[in-house]
């Protein structure tokens, strides 16, 4: 399913941030995950965080330096895509299946190609479509622009892809600054079904704090923390905060100070600070009485998001508490409402707050076609350049030269690279994909022999021929028994044809000549 526009606008307006400066602290092992200086051609540490270099991820594209003075490190270079043929670019970064990772990219463009404002292009995540990617405005403001999600590994690697759009202007390329894959503990949002969704970031905010945003090392998972302020009064925390105790893990310095109000009275918080689409929600909120820990360090008030209750007597107690919400509609401005009960000695307070769109994922290529295709693209020398990430998704980014079918899950159907200049072989693994109708790979210059195809049932014509490929025909063609095209000539064939072809009715069999 695509993700609506709306929900596009306001990735836009909610991930423009600066990129933060990482917290002075004490040595702490470096976030498991990838973290990815694009078109760098070194290694080099940020505050906190080695960064490497994106070789051995992607396997097109340009580089460039973005000559802008007293730049950060991580926006000095970009990955740019020039080729305007290839339906996508893809990162492929190793992952483990069924594991949890914040997947961040970061923007800034520069003026890196001597235009006077970024290209606008799509983002991909797998086979589904994320976002669009338009940083004009951040850019005019000298700002770097970042977008967020949650996401599952549905297999060995997480792909994360760029698309022109049609948005897109022909003389322009998109491009990158940074990619980062961040591993989470399995505990972490698991009130979502990743199996179905993603989470998209929307806001990750620290409530009456000021300066820099929070990020690693405070929290080890590097996820970025914004300051928050409005007309309330702040407090700042007297006690130990263990992030531990937190379901999601928030780092202690996010919640050390928070915004409040006096005994008795309502508090009223507007947040996040964007409209919201029309969608459904994952809500996430965070409180800890800031007094000393005592009998009396307790203050007890009901939640409300938008006038609907969201909990009610909540014990925000020295050691603080989480609450939340998996699937809430929401659309337009939110107001979190904190109603004091009326034994509570002091005021409600609030200390932070995450708010994600939930992303319904959009269809998925049968995982046998993937790993097939994957290993086809591993056995030619020089596959087309988009031949990366999920072959068939989203459909108009499909590999170049694959035909998809509709329906879940989609199967790969066809296979046309005629003339495309490709040499390499036929792996053996191209016979599981059993959704296979036609195969034209005419007029390239693959060698080796033919695999056994006789999973390929419904396969109707296959055409080979124009190669430099040896051996015997394989006897497997003859168990086709709706093959009709069968192009073999023109290659370094030997042996005889085999009797099960020779006379099959209705094939039109393009023989080879003796060797």
């Amino acid at each position: 399913m695509p993700i609506p526009i709306p929900f596009l606008f306001l990735l836009l307006t909610a991930a423009a941030i600066i990129i933060p400066s990482s917290h002075a602290a004490a040595a702490v092992p470096q976030p498991r995950g990838f973290y990815i200086n694009c078109g760098s051609d070194k290694e080099e540490q940020i505050g906190s965080i080695k960064w490497i270099q994106d070789e051995g991820f992607i396997a097109v594209g340009n580089v460039s330096a973005v000559a802008k003075p007293n730049i950060l490190p991580l926006l000095a270079t970009v990955r740019y895509f020039p080729d305007a043929t290839a339906r996508k670019y893809c990162y492929q970064l190793p992952a483990v299946k069924g594991s949890r990772y914040l997947v961040r990219t970061t923007y800034f463009y520069g003026g890196f190609d001597g235009g006077d404002e970024p290209p606008v292009f799509d983002q991909i995540v797998g086979g589904t479509r994320w976002s669009a990617v338009n940083t004009t405005e951040n850019f005019r403001r000298g700002m770097s622009t970042y977008f967020e999600m949650v996401a599952q590994a549905r297999g060995k690697t997480m792909s994360v892809c760029l698309a022109r759009s049609n948005d897109t202007a022909p003389s322009r390329s998109p491009f990158i600054s940074a990619l980062e894959l961040v591993s989470l503990d399995d505990s972490m949002y698991n009130s979502t079904d990743f199996g179905r969704f993603v989470m998209s970031s929307v806001a990750r905010s620290r409530f009456g704090a000021k300066g820099e945003i929070v990020s690693y090392p405070d929290d080890v998972y590097n996820r970025y923390w914004a300051p928050y302020m409005d007309e309330n009064p702040t407090v700042e925390s007297h006690s130990p905060i263990t992030p531990e105790a937190f379901w999601n893990v928030p780092p202690a310095r996010a919640l050390m100070a928070g915004i409040t109000t006096s005994r008795g009275k309502k508090l009223a918080v507007q947040w996040p600070p964007v409209d919201l689409p029309p969608a459904s929600y994952y809500v996430a909120l965070y409180f800890q009485d800031s007094r000393t820990a005592s009998p009396y360090s307790w203050r007890v008030f009901d939640v409300a998001v938008n006038g609907k209750e969201f909990f009610r007597d909540l014990n925000a107690s020295a050691a603080g508490v989480m609450v939340y919400s998996t699937m809430m509609p929401l659309s337009g401005k939110t107001e979190i409402a904190l109603t004091p009960s009326e034994t509570s000695p002091v005021g409600p307070l609030i200390n932070a707050g995450e708010i994600y769109q939930i992303v319904p994922l959009g269809d998925r290529t049968a995982t046998r076609d993937v790993v097939a295709m994957e290993d086809l693209a591993r056995s030619f020398k020089n596959p087309p350049p988009d031949w990366v990430g999920d072959p068939c998704l989203p459909r108009q980014n499909s590999w170049t030269g694959v035909i998809c079918s509709e329906g879940s899950p989609v199967r790969v159907t066809s296979l046309d690279l005629k003339n495309h200049g490709l040499s390499g072989s036929l792996p053996d693994s191209i016979g599981n994909l059993t959704g296979m109708k036609t195969i034209y790979l005419s007029g390239n210059k693959l060698t080796g022999s033919i695999p056994d195809l006789s999973g390929m049932r419904i396969l109707t014509a296959l055409h080979l021929d124009g190669n430099q490929l040896s051996g015997a025909i394989n006897p497997s063609l003859g168990k086709l028994a709706n093959l009709k095209e069968l192009y073999l000539n023109n290659n370094n064939l030997t042996g005889p044809i085999p009797e099960s072809l020779k006379n099959k009715p209705g094939l039109d069999m393009r023989r080879y000549s003796l060797r």
